[in-house]
């Protein structure tokens, strides 16, 4: 009976495909992503990218919306250094991303559905394997509401 439940959690887990939302930007990742898929690399097909021109301009509250409406993951493909419009763009994307964590924390939404990490214009290939991982994490979560 136990191998039967197993099989049963096994086909669950691999039927779930969480949802990713990526905030990405006009200059420094939206490039990478692009050639990602211009390159046909593979990454979960569930990942939906919105361009910003810089991540400091993200709203905690659009991560929180996001998890509300049943995004599964928030990925913020940030500027890092990079930033054309903000010498402390960094910076600023940290407490952004901290306060959203949060945030999901007084909701109850398991904080590490959030990740954010520099991807350059060129950044394709670790795109495709921060998405692959970040897919990875969220599966034995289940969908969001479900922790």
């Amino acid at each position: 009976m136990a191998v039967a439940t197993a099989a049963v959690e096994s086909v669950k887990a691999r039927a779930f495909r969480p949802k990713i939302l990526v905030f990405s930007t006009n200059n420094i990742s939206d490039p990478g992503i692009d050639l990602a898929g211009s390159s046909h690399m593979h990454y979960p097909p569930e990942a939906m990218t919105i361009a910003l021109p810089c991540t400091s301009g993200i709203d905690p509250e659009w991560i929180v919306h996001a998890f509300e409406r049943g995004i599964d993951g928030v990925f913020i493909a940030s500027d890092g250094e990079e930033c054309a419009y903000l010498t402390d763009c960094a910076e600023r994307s940290a407490r952004i991303f901290d306060t959203a964590q949060a945030a999901l924390r007084e909701r109850g939404i398991a904080p590490e559905r959030l990740k954010m990490a520099a991807i350059c214009s060129v950044c394709a290939e670790s795109f495709v394997k921060y998405m692959r991982e970040f897919d990875e994490e969220l599966a034995p979560l289940g969908p969001v509401g479900q922790e």
